[in-house]
């Protein structure tokens, strides 16, 4: 078989056509952006190696968030390496009880048990903790937030009031489906949601990005594709997603989704079923989302809803068969959507069909965390 050279997956991933209306970068004079720094949150960055930490550093440096100090943390392994941000020179930490002392904010992507383990310090602390793990979702105690979404949730933190709490960001899956799906349920209120996700390898980490690059070249040059990172071939395949499964058939990642989306719409009766699969794609998952309403919206008025949503673009042109793809979405804000119609199968317009695509590691995990972060100033 003959050989094939992929490009760096930076180039591969990263180009698009499509202009979404992402957040300009902020034209703020030199000396207004040193008083920001002076007078902002001292922050800290838990599993700033990860996939996700280095995008928790693109988009704080994106968006210009004002902080007057920042702390690399990550595991023992990586303490002492060095890490240039923003024409500044860091050294990675080690994660510690001690890491907190003097930090405002602490956004974490270290996993569920470091979150656990290291995330009651922080507030203990008196830290505000946006926690982009599963540890606390479902802690009634602690709010859920997309900010788009459910603003609300967190209006009782500030960084003025001087103490400690938790925050946490949703699952991936759910915070691309919620941002296209709440502005509809908002209008005409959801009754049930039938979600079918097509999930990106960035949602399992960068050692899963690697490993589609290293397989995608190695079926290319007939070689046996290497499964570290999943337990079969993921390049030019897809497979029901690797989270466990439950004694109901379900698997984890699918009762994420149903279970957050009650909680963030604060509404335990509507009916959510979903169906998530892994497909070989880099970095931005694709969702199939019918919807059932208790009010008759029409496609029209839904796709006008969209336009004027926020953190939303629409990408609806049946004359050419134009509407969201991954790739388009990869390093964009904004959640895609399109294909927006009626449910044939249901009367009247009591239901609704919508295909949204949403950057898993930045709005689905990163850029959410820092809005967050942002709603505390």
């Amino acid at each position: 078989m003959a050989t094939f050279s992929l490009p760096h997956q930076s180039h591969l991933f990263s180009s698009s056509t499509l202009q979404t209306r992402t957040r300009p970068r902020c034209t703020i004079s030199t000396k207004v952006r040193m008083s920001l720094q002076e007078t902002g949150p001292s922050l800290a960055v838990v599993g700033v190696t990860g996939a996700v930490g280095q995008e928790f550093l693109s988009v704080l440096s994106d968006r210009d968030f004002p902080y007057r100090s920042i702390k690399m943390l990550a595991s023992k392994r990586s303490a002492g390496r060095r890490l240039p941000f923003q024409d500044k020179e860091y050294v990675i930490e080690e994660l510690t009880a001690e890491s907190f002392n003097g930090v405002d904010i602490a956004l974490f992507s270290a996993g569920g048990s470091i979150s656990r383990e290291f995330g009651p310090v922080a507030v203990d602390k008196g830290t505000i903790v946006v926690d982009n793990s599963s540890a606390f979702r479902m802690d009634e105690k602690v709010p859920l937030v997309i900010p788009e979404v459910n603003p609300e949730a967190m209006e009782n933190i500030k960084l003025e009031n001087g103490k400690g709490a938790l925050i946490a960001n949703p699952n991936c899956s759910t915070i691309i489906c919620l941002v296209a799906a709440t502005p509809l349920h908002r209008r005409a209120k959801v009754k049930r949601m039938v979600v079918s996700t097509y999930q990106a390898a960035s949602g399992a980490g960068a050692a899963a990005m690697e490993e589609l690059e290293q397989q995608t070249r190695e079926v290319l040059d007939g070689r046996p594709p290497t499964c570290k990172i999943f337990k079969q071939q993921y390049a030019f395949n897809l497979f029901s997603h690797n989270a466990s499964i439950q004694l109901s058939g379900y698997n984890e990642e699918e009762m994420k989704m149903v279970k957050e989306t009650k909680k963030i719409w604060n509404d335990p009766d509507v009916k959510v079923t979903a169906t998530c699969i892994r497909v070989p794609v880099m970095r931005a998952h694709a969702e199939s989302v019918n919807l059932q309403f208790e009010k008759p919206l029409d496609e029209d008025t839904a796709r006008d809803i969209l336009k004027n949503a926020p953190g939303i673009v629409v990408i609806d042109d049946r004359a050419t068969n134009h509407f969201p793809t991954p790739l388009e979405v990869s390093n964009k804000d904004d959640v895609a959507v399109g294909r927006i119609r009626r449910d044939l199968s249901q009367d009247g317009n009591q239901g609704l069909d919508i295909f949204v695509c949403g950057d898993q590691i930045r709005k689905g995990a990163a850029l959410n965390a820092i809005q967050i972060a942002e709603m505390l100033l």
